[in-house]
């Protein structure tokens, strides 16, 4: 295996509740209340649509997306879902300090060094914003590929606590048979007086619906005795991911650098008073808005 490349789950598509619009030559976040399906091919108007998209959403009321089904690819909850504070160079999108609050990794002149990780309102070399919590859920969507997910990432403080208590959960009541639980993502509102009482919106995961807690586990646990017994080991899949994981010092991949810096770390208004009023404007209520609709 090559060091240094961090071995993650295969990327089938995006789940996004936001897009990149460009208004005067300023790429700018948008977000949305509704679920985005996409494929990892790009266009000059944007992300190319996943199939799944329309297949799920033709069923959906108002043909908004606001649920999906899916299932996690390991039991490990923390597998799933990474999330640590992470603060990126805002021209190459490589990660230079990724922290759990008590340590972190750094790159420093000297090469990478452990220090001490104090959290992003506490950390002066983070100080003005640059310094976010990074959550990325691989989940998987149909039957077509037995190992192919797709990624959801996040800044959000409400999606990434939400999601990692609902997986923390889950792993708990099933007896760690996570990865055979019947599960949704929902797309959740709520006001905030930090949003100025304008609606938000995180990404939740519930057992499907219809579907008791109860019914989920005793499903979880007939399949996972199904598919052990043809052979399939789950363990050491788990296994095969931790030791994928900790192959890099940073989980990042080349080709997601340029969307990360264009959807966490858009143009300040300084950066942007070049423009029209109208595009400075439009991007205050957008930073304004986006520390928590970002989900």
């Amino acid at each position: 295996m090559i060091k240094g490349l961090a071995i993650t789950p295969p990327v089938l598509g995006r789940i996004s509740i936001g897009r990149v619009v460009e208004k005067n030559g300023i790429r700018l976040p948008q977000k949305d209340n509704q679920f985005t399906i996409t494929s990892q091919i790009q266009e000059k108007d944007g992300w190319v649509l996943h199939p799944l998209d329309e297949e799920l959403r033709k069923d959906a009321p108002n043909r908004k997306l606001r649920t999906i089904p899916v299932r996690m690819l390991f039991n490990e909850a923390d597998l799933n879902l990474r999330a640590e504070y992470t603060m990126f160079d805002r021209k190459s999108g490589r990660p230079m300090c990724v922290g759990n609050g008590d340590t972190c990794k750094r790159l420093t002149q000297s090469g990478v060094q452990s220090l001490p990780c104090p959290g992003p309102t506490l950390c002066e070399f983070g100080k003005g914003g640059l310094c976010k919590p990074y959550g990325r859920l691989n989940v998987k969507i149909g039957e077509d590929d037995d190992l192919g997910t797709f990624i959801f990432r996040t800044t959000g403080y409400n999606s990434i606590r939400t999601l990692a208590a609902r997986l923390s959960y889950y792993q708990a009541v099933s007896g760690g048979l996570l990865a055979y639980m019947p599960l949704e993502l929902k797309l959740r509102g709520k006001s905030t007086t930090q949003s100025h009482r304008t609606p938000i919106f995180y990404v939740d995961l519930v057992i499907k619906e219809g579907v008791s807690l109860q019914e989920a586990v005793a499903k979880a646990r007939e399949t996972a005795n199904k598919v052990a017994e043809e052979g399939i080991d789950q363990a050491a899949l788990d296994a095969a991911a931790v030791k994928g994981f900790g192959n890099a010092l940073f989980e990042y991949d080349e080709d997601e650098m340029t969307e990360v810096v264009e959807e966490f770390y858009p143009p300040t208004p300084d950066e942007a008073s070049a423009q029209s009023p109208a595009v400075v404007s439009e991007l205050r209520k957008n930073l304004v808005i986006s520390k928590s609709v970002t989900g």
